[in-house]
């Protein structure tokens, strides 16, 4: 007879227990089996390598989506504003997508822990497919701006939702090496999108690149749903903190049109962007108040806190901060200084996006095998900011230059799964969720950010009269030298970054990773 068996029985023997004890054991018991309606935790049900490979395929599908959605449209809106007649309202076609994604992120992160996965993820694919759908159809650019918002909203709800499912699949030990196959698959979508854009507007329909997506997302649930069964489930049913959630998007609004308008429709120190910065200081301030007060915050605010969660954000949100700004405004740099075409400067990106996915690769795989996984992002971000100042200090030949970005990519990838994994195995199974979808959320802020500060670092440095990004006719005038010497505070910043990401790594606390264990912790 075991344990728990016995203490069952004593009770039952014990007729000579006193009353007061008896009804503070009856209090308790009751107490113990009260203490939650949610359903109870689900140990992991142990998946087969074919279940794992077909959910891990499923979800490269489905994050394919939405990081080909980011980069296939841009190519075509010349063909869309033709057709509408409407030029000036061509760049919300891009900004309601980003709005939307960006504010959404960290409520699906949250409600996938509350509702489960299952259920977030196909939420936010049939919101996607929605949406793609109505852009197909829009017959003019507000249905069509709308519809965006509508498809971002979906969109948004898909990253932080596959990271979770991978977390809830995969031991944060073998973890690493999966990170890298997104990577990935963020980098396929870079280089095909706007390949893709192109050669639909041109030569099929340009509502070819939204109709696209509608047997892709198909085709995911398919593979995905019937898996899903057999996921574990760590998801705990509670209140859901919808204000809390309304004052983080409409922070995150509010803070997206500032680093979108700013500099561009509107000048940095004009009356409506510092209205717009007092209002979103504000919500965000309302925000970290009700969160305080709030029985059960939508984002708990001891969450950002401790010795790993708040470092491994800053240090992903840097690292994608640098390679985002760089790869917006390289082009620029190498069609005036190495007289590029349009076309030669997107494959001469292919480095910067390439070797930071096989960066990566060898952090994950470390991952898998080293003890002090710590200690690979260390060197890599170390590397990438050497070779930042390098660019900084320096004028390379195209070829030496393509190089050092090579190498510049190559330790900044090493940061993406040591800070992701680092940060969802220092938190509770039920959390994982929302910390994810927290780190989704600011990592997009740094990506905007950063675009919105490299281009006013070269509007600074080579005057307000070019247009950063567009078709440009001023920027073809521009001195070699004037445009070199502004790329170097360009390099500056993006270093700046990176040095920013490697003190953090290092601050960072290097906890042992649930999983197999390495050789090293086998000798031991």
């Amino acid at each position: 007879m075991n344990q728990h068996q016995r203490l069952g029985r004593e009770p039952a023997d014990q007729t000579t227990l006193p009353d007061d004890i008896g009804r503070e054991l009856s209090h308790i018991t009751t107490e113990v089996m009260d203490v939650s309606d949610a359903p109870p935790i689900v140990p992991p049900a142990p998946l087969s390598q074919d279940e794992v490979r077909t959910i891990l395929m499923s979800l490269l599908l489905t994050m394919f989506l939405a990081a080909l959605d980011q980069t296939i449209v841009a190519t075509a809106l010349p063909t869309i504003g033709r057709q509408f007649n409407d030029v000036s309202n061509l760049s919300w076609v891009i900004t309601a997508y980003l709005l939307a994604s960006t504010a959404v992120a960290p409520v699906f992160g949250t409600l996938s822990d509350i509702y489960g996965r299952r259920v977030m993820i196909t939420v936010s694919l049939v919101l996607f497919t929605a949406g793609s759908i109505l852009c197909a159809v829009a017959p003019n650019m507000a249905v069509l701006i709308v519809a965006r918002g509508l498809q971002g909203l979906g969109g948004g709800g898909i990253m932080p939702v596959v990271q979770t499912v991978i977390s809830d699949v995969v031991s944060p030990r073998e973890r690493g090496k999966y990170q890298a196959y997104f990577s990935g698959v963020w980098m396929t979508a870079g280089l095909l999108g706007p390949v893709l854009g192109g050669v639909f507007a041109e030569h099929l329909h340009w509502s070819m690149i939204f109709w696209i997506n509608v047997p892709l997302a198909v085709g995911a649930l398919f593979l995905l749903l019937p898996k899903m069964g057999k996921i574990p489930v760590y998801h705990r049913r509670r209140k859901v903190d919808w204000l809390g959630g309304l004052l983080l998007m409409a922070a995150a609004v509010v803070v997206m049109l500032v680093l979108t308008w700013g500099g561009n429709r509107y000048a940095w120190l004009s009356p409506a962007i510092m209205a717009m910065i007092g209002a979103s200081v504000a919500l965000a301030f309302a925000f970290v108040w009700h969160a305080r007060n709030a029985e059960e915050p939508f984002l708990p605010l001891s969450l950002l806190g401790g010795t790993v969660v708040p470092y491994a954000i800053v240090a992903g949100a840097c690292a994608l901060g640098a390679i985002t700004g760089l790869t917006v405004h390289l082009p620029l740099y190498y069609e005036v200084v190495y007289h590029l075409t349009a076309s030669e400067a997107g494959l001469a990106l292919i480095p910067l996006a390439a070797i930071s996915t096989c960066g990566a690769a060898i952090a994950g795989r470390t991952m898998a095998r080293a003890r002090h996984y710590k200690r690979v992002a260390i060197a890599g971000t170390l590397v990438s900011t050497t070779f930042g100042v390098v660019l900084t200090v320096t004028t390379l030949p195209l070829w030496g230059l393509l190089i050092v970005l090579s190498l510049f990519a190559l330790g900044l990838g090493t940061t993406f799964p040591v800070s992701v994994v680092s940060l969802q195995n220092s938190v509770a199974r039920p959390q994982i969720g929302t910390v994810t979808g927290a780190m989704n959320f600011f990592r997009a802020l740094m990506s905007s950010f950063a675009v919105a500060a490299f281009s006013a670092i070269l509007l600074m440095s080579l005057g307000a009269g070019i247009s950063i990004g567009e078709h440009r006719g001023p920027a073809n005038a521009i001195p070699v030298a004037d445009m070199i010497t502004a790329f170097r505070y360009v390099f500056g910043a993006a270093t700046a970054l990176l040095a920013c990401a490697a003190v953090c790594i290092l601050a960072m606390e290097e906890r042992p990773l649930a999983g197999p264990s390495t050789p090293a912790e086998m000798a031991e």
